[in-house]
């Protein structure tokens, strides 16, 4: 298979398509409509999901569907849907009817007291729209363990489309080892006014979103942007434009004092050694690059999602985020290629197989890891072996080809070092400053306001992954991403230039910690939530939820850090651009 056939099988792979099976919407009267079972788990631990007959239900006696083929982001979801094996008809209504009959075994009676007692709902589908019900309860009179038999489906119909549904749990029966369970259910149709297109309003939560917190929190955002932005504009163009007069004298207009001082302190010390390269630019290069990828992988997926509605579709947002990423794989390659070739690299494949990846490696490794534990438990977040191999191959044949084409791009059109200043041949030593301009001060600074722009939005980020609401405000998140970009480049190029003044010329590494600082602050609210905001349990929730927020911190870190040096950068290359060098 060439590279052109692999490119186009995974293009299929990845995008969030129809299968076979899958109705196009649209029925005629007495159509056969599919209930699928998906997952069923503890209502606290929303990750923990099992597939819907691990407990010890029953399907219905209709067997000519097949498992439903997931795609990519389903898989990697943990979404298994089964065919539920009930027969229902678009329009056509059935009374109660006996489905299936299940004798509770002292195991089977084992296996559905621990789901009571630990509040397992299920979900299931009717043409794509999501439905939840709950197992059982516990009756707190005489703390006896009851389930819920009997399924009534109330589904709505606009003309040809299915546009609402709503399962009501009825027929509470007692658990009794030994005893005959007979699953029941029913189907009611009715018309409704509700368009197709907005079919998945109901499962939103606008008072959640719309809170006035919520806005409060943009607002105090943005009026933060105004504020930093003009107090960066402030402080350093009356800081640069005294320095820049101060500088450009001709030494015939310079009295004795000024004469004496001349250049013994400020920025302008150090224009010999500013731009020197930083210490492991295989490794710094790499970092950009990959910063550079995730920030416009970042805003292409929140743009589609505002134009697209991804969150209405299973999978969907988990599809587009990795098409788009191997698709942007030629953006990592350029600038981490350039980069590293303007600081006088010539390890060029290894920064460039390094670059390509760090990422994949570390999701994939910590996934891994969790996938150990999910397949202990057996539950349905273990990723199978062949999604595991299409992961692969995505990187292989699709990923580092891109990544090579960007590099070679970078390092033959941006790859030249065009310095406004001379680099000195020895290293200028760094004076002793005072304690506050050391890296080790300025690097976890740096990342407080950012933090502070975004964390009541990272509330409501968590509460839609972790808990049972779906995030579909991308309009806010947009917002909030720009506004982050603007403040961390802001406070970066603040902290940079104070550690200039100090003849500090170590800024690259700096700014681009001080910035990704931010993750670390993410990552220590992360703890925070965990303990105070959610009822989490176990180790597989536990070891799922801190290691994927490891990862999502580390991304953030590494697309605010590049943010930050990008920004700095600019401003560097300007101040010494415009100033006269001896």
């Amino acid at each position: 298979m060439n590279l052109f056939s692999t490119f186009i099988v995974a293009v299929l792979v990845l995008l969030p398509g129809r299968n076979c099976d899958e109705h196009n919407h649209k029925y005629k009267d007495e159509d056969e409509v599919v209930l699928w079972m998906n997952t069923v788990g503890p209502y606290h631990n929303r990750q923990e999901t099992y597939n819907y007959f691990s407990l010890p239900f029953c399907p219905g006696p209709k067997q000519h569907i097949s498992h439903y083929h997931e795609t990519l982001g389903e898989a990697l979801q943990g979404i298994e849907l089964e065919f539920s094996g009930l027969d229902i008809d678009f329009k056509v209504n059935r009374a109660k009817e006996a489905f299936c009959e299940v004798q509770l075994t002292d195991e089977h009676l084992k296996t559905f007291i621990y789901a009571v007692k630990n509040h397992y709902w299920y979900q299931m589908y009717i043409d794509d729209l999501p439905i939840w019900g709950i197992v059982g309860e516990i009756d707190p009179d005489d703390n006896s363990y009851y389930i819920w038999t009997h399924k009534k489906f109330d589904i709505g119909y606009n003309r040809d489309q299915i546009v609402d549904i709503n399962l009501t749990s009825e027929s509470k029966t007692k658990l009794v080892a030994g005893a005959h369970i007979s699953f029941t259910y029913e189907v009611n149709w009715t018309p409704s006014e509700v368009k197709f297109e907005d079919r998945f309003d109901k499962y939103l939560d606008p008072m959640f979103f719309h809170h006035r917190i919520h806005w409060f929190s943009i607002f105090n955002s943005f009026i933060m942007v105004i504020f930093l932005v003009g107090l960066v504009s402030m402080i350093l163009m009356r800081t640069l434009r005294k320095d820049y007069a101060r500088y450009s004298k001709e030494d015939h207009d310079m009295d004795d004092v000024e004469r004496d001082l001349g250049d013994e302190y400020g920025w302008k010390q150090i224009h010999g050694d500013v731009f020197r390269g930083p210490s492991n630019a295989l490794l710094f290069s790499a970092l950009i690059g990959s910063g550079y990828q995730i920030a416009i992988v970042t805003f292409l997926v929140i743009v589609m999602a505002i134009l697209g509605e991804l969150y209405t579709e299973r999978g969907t947002m988990m599809s587009t985020s990795i098409f788009v990423y191997a698709a942007t794989a030629p953006v990592n390659g350029y600038f981490g290629g350039s980069l590293y070739s303007r600081l006088g690299g010539r390890r060029w494949i290894k920064q460039m197989i390094v670059a390509t990846f760090l990422v994949p490696v570390l999701v994939c490794g910590t996934a891994f890891g969790i996938n150990f534990i999910a397949m202990a438990y057996h539950a349905s977040r273990a990723i199978p072996f062949g999604t595991m191999l299409a992961v692969t191959c995505i990187c292989l044949f699709v990923i580092l080809p891109l990544s090579l084409v960007g590099t070679v791009l970078g390092r033959n059109l941006n790859g030249q070092a065009d310095y406004p200043c001379r680099i000195n041949a020895v290293p200028r030593p760094i004076p002793e400053k005072k304690w506050f301009m050391e890296p080790t001060v300025i690097i976890p600074v740096g990342g407080i306001l950012p933090f502070g722009s975004i964390f009541i939005e990272m509330y409501f980020i968590f509460t839609s992954f972790w808990a049972y609401k779906i995030y579909y405000v991308y309009g806010f998140m947009l917002l909030v991403f720009l506004i982050l970009a603007i403040v961390t480049v802001c406070v970066t190029i603040v902290c940079i230039y104070f550690l200039l003044n100090a003849e500090d010329y170590r800024w690259q590494w700096t700014s681009f910690l001080a910035a990704g600082s931010t993750s670390v602050y993410v990552y220590a609210y992360s703890f925070y939530y965990f303990f105070f905001k959610t009822k989490m349990y176990g180790l597989f929730q536990t070891a799922f939820y801190f290691g994927y927020m490891a990862l999502f911190s580390l991304a953030l870190g590494l697309m605010c850090g590049t943010l930050g040096y990008a920004g700095t950068s600019y401003f560097v290359r300007k101040i010494y651009s415009t100033v006269k060098i001896d």
